[in-house]
């Protein structure tokens, strides 16, 4: 039975497993094709009525022949059976590798001999203990080996089966792999180093006993105050659509605020589009390290199950993800994406000291979230809206940091030392969020705004005079800006249709409290692999062929040739447009032994919130907080606050 899919939902189960097993019937992928990749074609889709097949694309690899696909296809609907619509041929390099390609990649090099006799040298002969990562080699690959599809891998050593691999880097050993053959086809070794002598077990009881923790509960009584129906969410005065793909993972859709019987359009799309990660040590076994996890690995199979640890708190919704393997294998991550409200302290308060008559109201706000797991690496997106109108996105980095060994005695110069042996370059996390805006309707403007004291004396007579500048950013050629918080830079993304009771055009503002700048040399492959991180945001016009802002296909890819900064040289107007906006927020880490051997989480996010967009504060409706049970004087205080009950959702 065909169920009413909507043209942004996720693909489910069925429809994946229909058309993969439409291509296995083809010829030209061979006897063991490798997958990569499937996703609904969104620009096609769009419109399309509920219930009806999708246009949806899916990478396909014929390794024995060096050859590679996209297919294009639609899913059955009730109206039509599954099909295959065309097959484009795309160079064989340059698809991302899947896990399952992985695990192929890293079994194939513990067991070649090659690196077996490099691992004796090290005084490792049980190669069952060992871990081999392999690694995008994108800009780095050796110059008779650069038609080939290849990794490199990072080597790790456990002691034992429970140990944590990733605290005992093998260091100077690199081996390099042709991801189609899996064999290794060159093995660098830049001389031995003493393997890390400390523990980097993280587990409860290792490092001492557990502190005593009294309980926190959090409990709703009457239940969430979302509801769910199917890939719909309403809450409060929001509405919105989940979606999953493969390349970016959790998609929101169609954010929508219901000011009195008027739903107002927010954001046609959220999601984050691209992570890029470049390591800034020039050490053998680190100097490669810099990858697109998005774009050369996929965020959707690597999100992590949420049964998997206490994530969320209170009453949840989950939705599960299906993803296609690279075994051309359905893959359900259970509970992938996570639905909850939480408490966020005080959303206003004011005393009035001449009545003593105190007003507060308690801010919840809704959170939908997703974790992927990268290796070492675990990265949490959360997704927060705010009953005052406000969107935030809060990116979560916490896992383990990727070390490398380091010889006793020595001070790691581009880097800090985590244990003995063991030290973690400087690097940085870059996020790339892809908003496509649709505020108060479809067309819209993107302003820029910045502070400037007023230098006409006759306008500022005591000196204190400050004027806050806007630029309409006109054009694509101009759409490349920089954060700058010296002159209180921040965006505008106006109505180009709609005004407020002032006459001012109805916007959401757009902060980026979280950038830096690329710490390599112009012209590195560093720089030049993403040139999109030299700025901090980025707008186009919606052009539904420009979905990723690195590239359709990063892995391998011409160093800098695609992306945005090859779709902004059309300069197309950018006033009255469908404008999609990609801001990029990033994390300068240079670690800290307290980050050692698993990382608090470190928080980096943006903000979008209305700017003129209503004619005072929204969330007056907001019932008052009352105070429940008992709350005692005199040393430790214990209260508690009801009410600011959810409005019943349209």
């Amino acid at each position: 039975m065909i169920t009413a899919r909507r043209w942004s939902d996720p693909l489910d189960p069925e429809e994946i497993a229909g058309v993969v097993a439409l291509v296995r019937r083809d010829e030209r992928i061979g006897a063991r094709p490798r997958f990569w990749g499937m996703a609904v074609d969104e620009g096609l889709a769009r419109g399309l009525a509920p219930g009806q097949g999708r246009p949806a694309r899916l990478v396909v690899m014929n390794p024995d022949a060096h050859e590679a696909w996209e297919v294009t296809a639609w899913t059955a609907g009730t109206d039509r059976p599954a099909s295959l619509v065309g097959w484009r041929p795309v160079d064989a390099k340059r698809p991302g590798v899947s896990s399952e390609e992985a695990r192929l990649v890293a079994r194939a090099a513990r067991e070649h001999p090659l690196l077996k006799e490099a691992l004796a040298r090290r005084g490792i002969h049980d190669t069952s203990l060992v871990w081999v990562d392999p690694e995008s080699i994108t800009g780095f690959e050796p110059e008779d080996l650069k038609d080939r599809r290849l990794s490199w891998g990072t080597v790790w050593h456990r002691e034992s089966e429970d140990d944590n691999g990733y605290a005992r880097p093998v260091a100077g050993l690199v081996p390099i792999v042709d991801l189609e053959t899996l064999d290794v086809v060159r093995i660098e070794d830049h001389g031995v180093v003493p393997m890390a002598g400390e523990t980097g077990v993280y587990r409860s009881g290792t490092w001492g006993a557990d502190r005593d923790v009294a309980p926190l509960e959090i409990t709703q009584p009457d239940g969430p105050g979302f509801t769910v129906d199917g890939h719909e969410v309403t809450w409060q005065n929001w509405s919105f659509r989940v979606g999953f793909t493969h390349r970016e993972g959790l998609v929101l859709h169609d954010l929508t605020y219901r000011e009195g019987g008027t739903a107002r359009p927010v954001l046609r799309r959220a999601a984050v589009n691209e992570m890029y990660v470049p390591y800034l040590d020039s050490d053998p076994t680190a100097y490669r390290k810099n990858f697109f996890d998005w774009g050369e690995y996929g965020a959707g199979p690597l999100t992590a199950s949420l049964e998997l640890g206490c994530d969320c708190l209170g009453e949840i919704h989950y939705f599960d993800a299906h993803v296609l393997d690279g075994l051309g294998e359905v893959k359900t991550v259970k509970n992938g994406v996570c639905l909850h409200e939480e408490d966020f302290s005080v959303l206003w308060k004011h005393v009035n000291t001449r009545t003593g008559e105190a007003d507060v109201r308690r801010s919840r706000r809704l959170v939908i979230s997703f974790f992927a797991t990268v290796a070492n690496y675990d990265y949490g997106f959360y997704w927060s809206l705010y009953q005052d109108g406000a969107i935030e996105l809060e990116v979560k980095l916490t896992g383990i940091l990727s070390v490398s060994g380091t010889a006793d005695g020595a001070t790691p110069p581009f880097g800090r030392l985590m244990s003995p042996g063991v030290q973690a370059p400087t690097h940085q996390h870059y996020f790339a969020i892809r908003l496509d805006t649709a505020v108060d309707g479809p067309l819209n403007r993107l302003v820029e705004v910045h502070a400037e004291v007023e230098e006409d004396e006759t306008l500022n007579p005591y000196g204190n005079a400050c004027r806050m500048v806007p630029t309409v950013i006109a054009s694509e050629r101009t759409a490349a800006r920089a954060n700058d918080p010296s002159r209180a830079v921040h965006w505008r993304v106006e109505s180009a249709e709609r005004v407020n009771r002032f006459g001012d055009p109805t916007a959401f503002r757009l902060a980026l409290p979280d950038t830096t700048r690329l710490f390599a040399r112009p012209g590195s492959v560093v720089e030049r692999k993403a040139p999109f991180v030299a700025k901090h945001l980025w707008a186009t016009a919606y052009d539904p062929a420009e979905r990723f802002i690195a590239g359709e296909y990063p892995n391998q890819a011409p160093l800098g040739e695609e992306g945005i900064t090859a779709w902004q040289r059309a300069d197309r107007p950018l006033d009255g447009a469908e404008l999609v906006l990609w801001p990029v927020i990033a994390s300068h880490h240079y670690a800290r032994p307290e980050d050692w051997p698993i990382m608090p989480v470190q928080r980096i996010g943006l903000r979008l919130e209305p700017d003129g967009f209503f004619d005072r504060n929204p969330s007056l409706d907001v019932p008052p907080s009352r105070p429940s049970g008992h709350c005692h004087g005199g040393g430790a205080t214990s209260c508690s606050c009801e009410g600011n009950a959810p409005a019943t959702p349209p």
